[in-house]
């Protein structure tokens, strides 16, 4: 999904990227189409795409940091990376296991960068050893063909529009690639406590960058539960190939270490009202109300 355009459109891809055909914007026009794709050679599309991000050094980057991020429920004294990653390794085998959820993944049918974000969804979920069934995704731009897709390579397709307000009740990996900026802030809404925010691990856009992007007095308003959390969450920016920029750009795992949310005043946590949006027109996400 495309952090520029509106409402949980897929990412646009430039010239030189790694696939040749032109990615096409979702529509109600190209949706008839989509209703008759070859499942089988969809999902072999994506599992060839898996094949190829998986010789790709960057990819190496995201796997180690993806068990560094899981090892955060499980905290450790030691900042040696090596020692968090062997953290991660004993926390996957002896502790609870992750589960993950997908937002705004996009068109994955007509869309290359979708594509490729759904499969480094597959590489990550293989590398944090998260059943697929345990995965959970949505996007109200997914045909009904491309549902069968999805439940074909094993993944849970959510039929509710949750507006991304899920709770975390055990570690979960939120996998949210140039999604709006609503959905983050309405995720860590529902998330808001120091007994839930732990749980949560975020890949997608920097929270820091969207600061740097957005003018202060409108985040504060209107994104609230970002503008909070940049100050305390744990970013680690991911590596992005050039000819991967639009697919992969902006990228960072996010954490929430309780050492962190534990400094903050109580007074953070006891108001909390639900986001609202009433000043934001063209807001970067279909709420249930508007959806057709």
């Amino acid at each position: 999904m495309s952090n520029t355009g509106d409402q949980w459109q897929v990412a646009r891809r430039r010239k030189g990227a790694a696939k040749k055909s032109k990615p096409l914007q979702v529509s109600s026009a190209s949706t008839c189409c989509q209703e008759e794709l070859d499942i089988g050679k969809t999902v072999k599309r994506i599992r060839d795409t898996v094949s190829e991000l998986r010789c790709e050094e960057f990819w190496q980057e995201w796997k180690e940091q993806l068990l560094v991020a899981a090892s955060v429920s499980t905290p450790t004294e030691d900042k040696d990376t090596e020692v968090q990653l062997e953290t991660a390794r004993e926390h996957r085998s002896s502790h609870q296991q992750l589960e993950c959820v997908c937002y705004g993944l996009g068109s994955f049918s007509s869309c290359v960068a979708a594509r490729y974000q759904l499969a480094m969804l597959l590489l990550l979920l293989d590398a944090g050893q998260i059943p697929l069934k345990d995965c959970s995704v949505y996007d109200p731009a997914f045909s009904s063909a491309e549902k069968d897709v999805l439940r074909e390579l094993g993944l849970t397709v959510l039929t509710e529009n949750e507006e991304g307000k899920r709770l975390a009740t055990k570690p979960t990996l939120f996998y949210l690639m140039h999604c709006g900026k609503a959905l983050y802030n309405n995720l860590l809404w529902k998330n808001w406590s120091t007994q839930c925010l732990p749980l949560v691990i975020m890949i997608g856009n920097s929270f820091s960058g969207m600061r740097e992007r957005t003018i202060e007095r409108e985040l504060k308003r209107d994104y609230s539960y970002i503008s909070k959390a940049v100050d305390v969450c744990e970013e680690r920016r991911l590596p992005c190939p050039s000819r991967l920029i639009d697919v992969f750009s902006d990228t960072s795992v996010i954490t929430f270490p309780s050492s962190s949310l534990n400094r903050l005043p109580q007074s953070t946590w006891t108001e909390s009202c639900e986001p609202q949006y009433q000043h934001c027109p063209d807001l970067e996400i279909i709420l249930k109300e508007t959806q057709s």
